[in-house]
């Protein structure tokens, strides 16, 4: 193969140098526009399982490799003129210039030709003159502009600036200094890449860095090579402290704000993008360098493997495109955490800490338990101090008072809608359904959403509270949990709105009913989505039969003994689609505004509030961001939010979107938990009231890493319950827990424990010495250099 390579840096030089051992006789040329000693950045960190697939590639670059690692598994983590250590970790880092280089002489001694100082030459007429062209041209590609309309790329500028700087302090380990300024929190990563240096990244708010004064050079145009010397002579003062006397270097360094890049596609014809052409993840979870120079390897083994360049790109990006998406979204939510780091730091300090550790959600609870248990140990017991509460048990059986409402513990059935009554009434089937999880062993049940009136159902199997009887049918359930449970059970009441008169789910899910449909309504005549029906838009005389049917119904329900009422403003049911700007068009009092649009909903709650008793909860459902470009946002949220609870919610259900078809959700791990985080730290932490967790929660380690770290009070799941209506119970047994806040039924307390699931008569081993390859992995190691480097030539 000819193959053209636009880009010198370490994805580039690293496919070039796996192509030429693969076959000698491939004609690999690259072009880089900087000089062979133009090298920006200090240190660069891998992980194991990068370092695994290089060994497996290539052995002896590997070992060069590793010969250069700085390796240790601490983090440290200085907050509020402390120290902590957490173990276990594992990390290798080595210094950017010295990979680039060992690189360099690999490829000079395969054959490569690199031509420095050279842009590469125009795209489409390498394209023409070679089998192969890769773009590995870096955040501000050639390659990509070239055909960007293929590609698609979206480029997302964050709010954070951030300054690369090294310095001759040689770190012990991974450091994270929070420093909290008059001018808001600014924070530092930084970590040893060899023995006589450590990379010292400068990182805050835009904001922050603004009232820091940091903005005078802002617009200044700094030649490539010149670093920002006046923000880093103070950027030295700010952090003399940190810096205990060592100096700080520079190279090409000036403020930054991070770009996330994204391509719906990374290859078009036989040109193809690697590393941060084609993706960008946080520097705060990792390397960019790791990322490419895995893309190289996925690269050169797909066009091994293959019988064409077009098989072979195609499946390099159907291989590398999970993993770096995956990556993408612990960044993201890394990243965001990084932003909001203001939020955080009134936490008491061993909880901030789990909160940082645990930011991407790629570290959970079990994880820090498995690597260092004894800062696990620690995290347990701050936790149930501030509840004031015996540590020891599992957070997510801590119990809860929620109003004046106490629970068990901190888990929750989540309303799932069945779709299985008949003209409103809930039979045997909702019997058995939320019977079974209330035995299962959840602190708190919640119906599906109970429609107010026969118009504000969503399909005709839809329960509902506008008749005596289906009241009476309630009642018989509310008592069954009462009489064969510990669980509370909580009523969700809602109006369908414009998404109403539609088929069964497993029929065509929002699709609307052929025959025997009603009329729609909403707060403009806005529909739902293509193929949706039209809704007409609501008069206030609507309005007011709307409210009447909330209230009779929330009358039923409080005779039908619900324990909690919740009130559903999510999901683009009525109350939802009158909050949003994507469902409300309209131009009067209910209207335009967040303030008008908040109008209508609530009047709702105030109305079902006053009938509600006073002594039991009520919660309010929201969909915190719309998912969409014009549609509310987690801004947005944190103000609903405070209008419920200035109103007297006693707990806030923090979901997402369904305000339309087309929206464009991030699905992924607890991808809602972030919307809860922001809520809670900025609205109801300081007034008490409650936030509940929901979506994509789908382990008890997910549940007691979010409680942990103060990201919610309660966790709500709902699917997972559908798969084991005794999850709660099992994720008790799971974690050897036995006490009230998972007791177990009666008649089923003889299956309390897990059953065997193999032979158990076999001889197990009672002795285990440890084994010489297994000494050296200890929970803390620290950095110490041997001041025996090997030289670069």
């Amino acid at each position: 193969m000819k193959v053209a390579i636009a880009g010198g840096g370490p994805g580039g030089l690293y496919f070039a140098a796996l192509m030429k051992q693969l076959d000698p006789a491939h004609d690999i040329t690259v072009w880089e526009r900087n000089a062979p000693d133009d090298t920006f950045g200090f240190g660069v960190v891998f992980s194991d399982e990068t370092h695994r697939g290089i060994e497996n590639a290539d052995l002896g670059f590997a070992e060069a490799m590793a010969r250069r690692f700085a390796r240790w598994t601490d983090i440290d983590i200085h907050f509020r003129g402390e120290s902590y250590t957490v173990g276990g970790q594992g990390f290798a880092a080595m210094s950017r210039r010295e990979l680039l280089d060992l690189l360099r002489r690999r490829c000079h001694a395969l054959g490569v030709v690199v031509h420095f100082s050279t842009p590469a030459p125009d795209v489409e007429a390498l394209r023409t003159s070679h089998d192969l062209v890769v773009g590995a041209d870096g955040v501000n590609s050639s390659t990509r502009a070239a055909y960007a309309e293929v590609f698609r790329p979206a480029l997302d500028r964050r709010l954070s600036k951030y300054m690369w700087l090294g310095t001759d302090r040689v770190f012990e380990a991974f450091q994270f200094f929070i420093k909290e300024t008059e001018w808001g929190t600014m924070q530092v990563h930084g970590y040893p890449y060899s023995e006589s240096g450590s990379t010292f990244i400068v990182e805050m708010h835009e904001d922050v860095w603004r009232r820091a004064g940091f903005h005078a050079s802002e617009g200044a145009e700094f030649p490539p090579g010149t670093s920002d010397e006046q923000a880093i002579a103070r950027i030295g003062e700010i952090f003399a402290g940190e810096l205990a006397g060592h100096r700080l270097f520079a190279n090409n360094s000036k403020w930054l704000n991070f770009v996330t890049v994204r391509n719906e596609r990374w290859h078009h014809g036989n040109v193809v993008l690697v590393g941060d052409a084609a993706h960008t993840a946080h520097f705060s979870i990792g390397s960019g360098t790791k990322l490419a120079m895995e893309d190289a390897l996925a690269l050169a083994a797909c066009l091994h493997e293959q019988p064409d360049v077009e098989s072979a790109l195609t499946a390099y990006e159907a291989e590398r495109r999970p993993v770096v998406e995956s990556t993408q979204r612990a960044a993201q939510a890394s990243l965001e955490w990084f932003e909001n780091i203001g939020m955080y730091v009134h936490q008491e300090p061993t909880q901030f800490c789990f909160n940082l550790l645990t930011r991407s959600r790629r570290i959970t609870y079990e994880n820090l338990r498995t690597r260092d248990p004894e800062f696990a140990d620690r995290v347990d017991a701050a936790f149930a101090a501030a509840q004031g509460l015996e540590s020891g048990t599992p957070a997510m059986f801590q119990p809860f008072r929620l109003g004046r409402l106490e629970l068990k513990n901190r888990v929750i059935v989540s309303p799932m809608d069945m779709y299985s009554a008949v003209d409103g009434v809930p039979g045997d089937f909702h019997l058995v359904h939320l019977g079974s999880k209330a035995m299962g062993g959840a602190g708190l049940v919640m119906t599906e959403m109970v429609c107010v009136s026969p118009e504000g159902r969503i399909t005709p199997g839809c329960t509902g509270l506008w008749t005596d009887g289906q009241r009476d049918s309630w009642a018989r359930i509310v008592s069954f949990v009462h009489e064969r449970s510990t669980a509370r059970i909580g009523l969700q009441l809602g109006h369908s709105g414009r998404k109403g008169s539609t088929r069964l789910m497993w029929e065509g899910m929002d699709d609307p009913l052929p025959t025997g449909n009603w009329e729609v309504v909403g707060p403009s005549p806005v529909p739902y989505g293509a193929g949706s029906a039209m809704p007409r838009e609501m008069t206030r005389a609507d309005m007011d039969r709307a409210v009447a049917d909330f209230v009779a119904a929330a009358r039923r329900g409080a005779e039908a003994g619900f324990d909690l009422l919740e009130l559903h403003c999510a999901h683009g049911y009525l109350l939802s689609s009158f909050l949003s700007p994507v469902a409300n068009r309209r131009t009067d009092e209910y209207g335009g505004s967040l303030e008008n649009r908040l109008r209508f909903p609530l009047e709702v709650f105030d109305a079902v509030r006053a009938v509600w008793p006073a002594e039991r909860p009520m919660s309010v459902r929201i969909s915190a961001t719309d998912w969409l470009p014009d549609g509310n946002t987690e801004h947005d949220a944190v103000e609903i939010a405070r209008a419920f609870i200035a109103h007297g919610a006693d707990a806030i259900d923090v979901s997402s979107g369904q305000v339309a078809k087309d929206e464009r959700p991030a699905f992924g791990r607890s991808y809602q938990t972030p919307f809860a985080d922001r809520i809670r730290h900025e609205v109801a932490a300081a007034t008490g009231t409650a936030v509940i967790a929901v979506g994509a929660i789908a382990s008890y380690d997910d549940v007691n890493s979010i409680l942990l770290a103060g990201r919610a009070d309660l966790c709500a799941l709902g699917r997972t319950h559908l798969y084991d209506p005794h999850w709660t119970l099992h994720a008790a047994a799971e974690q050897e827990y036995q006490g009230a806040a998972a007791d177990w039924p009666d008649p089923f307390r003889a299956g309390s424990r897990k059953p065997p699931t193999s032979r158990t008569d076999a001889v197990r081993p009672r002795l285990s010495l440890p084994r010489a390859e297994e000494s050296d992995q200890k929970v803390h190691l620290r950095w110490t250099p041997s001041h025996e480097s090997i030289p670069v030539s």
